[in-house]
């Protein structure tokens, strides 16, 4: 029902940029902010809750075709500007996708912080094959206290009732874990659900991968100038 709620709608405006003619010359790009409201998805980094629907139509963009590239959030102020006839600035970190000159990404990354009263910090970087998190806030568990998903999620609440009562598999079980794991890597290709974390693995191949997005996230997080280290998560300063 969302979607053909949805459709309708992206209709209506196509009608009437048609019939205002304007169509033919204008860009239009559909996405959303998030994946679904489940419990891996809206507000964590696994492919859940970050990989989004992208759609685009416009002048000199092919109908029909179809990309597997990876795209983030930030690429579409390059997009906006350059359909605009604007120069990008050297230092916006985004790209222009629909460029001729155009070299697709090799990674994509993505970040949690506070949502609503929970603060975690969370950073993930993804390429065609794995995906690689680290959870700088480990202590902090999955089903951590939080109004807004205890009172809208009812599998939130579910989840911490048939964990108690033993009925969980192992893999839903890991949610209701006291801790969350300091790291963790999913092959994609062979375990697109993110259920079994190679981090631990002692596969020289998995480790090396785990080294190299490991890696690759470090040097992301100090050019990027990441301002995540929030004070609140090491804990409220004390008063004498």
């Amino acid at each position: 029902d969302s979607v053909r709620l949805t459709d309708q709608h992206v209709g209506q405006v196509m009608a009437r940029l048609e019939k205002e003619g304007l169509l033919e010359n204008t860009l239009i790009i559909f996405m959303t902010d998030h994946g679904i409201s489940h419990a891996r998805g809206k507000q964590f980094l696994y492919d859940e809750g970050t990989h989004i629907p992208f759609i685009v139509r416009g002048p000199h963009v092919p109908a029909g075709a179809v990309r597997d590239d990876l795209v983030e959030h930030i690429d579409m102020a390059a997009i906006s500007l350059a359909a605009a006839g604007l120069e990008i600035p050297a230092s916006l970190q985004g790209r222009n996708i629909l460029a001729a000159d155009y070299a697709p990404r090799t990674t994509a990354f993505a970040a949690r912080d506070r949502c609503d009263e929970t603060a975690m910090r969370i950073r993930s970087v993804r390429d065609a094959r794995y995906r690689y998190i680290k959870n700088f806030t480990p202590e902090v568990p999955f089903l951590a206290p939080n109004n807004y998903k205890e009172t809208q999620y009812p599998v939130w609440n579910l989840l911490k009732e048939l964990n108690a009562e033993g009925k969980l598999t192992p893999a839903q079980a890991v949610l209701c874990a006291p801790r969350m794991p300091d790291e963790e890597l999913y092959d994609l290709q062979s375990d697109p659900d993110e259920i079994k974390n190679l981090a631990t693995s002692k596969d020289p191949k998995d480790q090396a991968t785990l080294k190299r997005l490991r890696r690759v996230m470090e040097n992301w997080i100090k050019e990027t100038h990441d301002q995540g280290e929030n004070p609140e998560m090491k804990g409220a300063p004390s008063e004498d």
